[in-house]
């Protein structure tokens, strides 16, 4: 599943995201959701989430 929509996204959830410094590669980061950080409940380049360990980018993919 892509991280596209908010509805699919709960902390406590493992994704994998890309960091802001990661969008020109597209390297993925895997980490569990601590917080939900986009407000509107559909983004096309992902949802972006603050991550347990403090990391922020947008959902690529959720593991479950």
């Amino acid at each position: 599943m892509d991280g596209k929509n908010r509805k699919d996204i709960k902390p406590g959830l493992k994704v994998e995201i890309v960091l802001k410094k990661d969008q020109r590669t597209g390297k993925r980061t895997e980490g569990l959701v601590k917080e939900i950080l986009t407000n509107s409940s559909f983004h096309p380049h992902g949802i972006k989430v603050r991550l347990a360990d403090g990391q922020v980018g947008r959902v690529a993919r959720i593991l479950g």
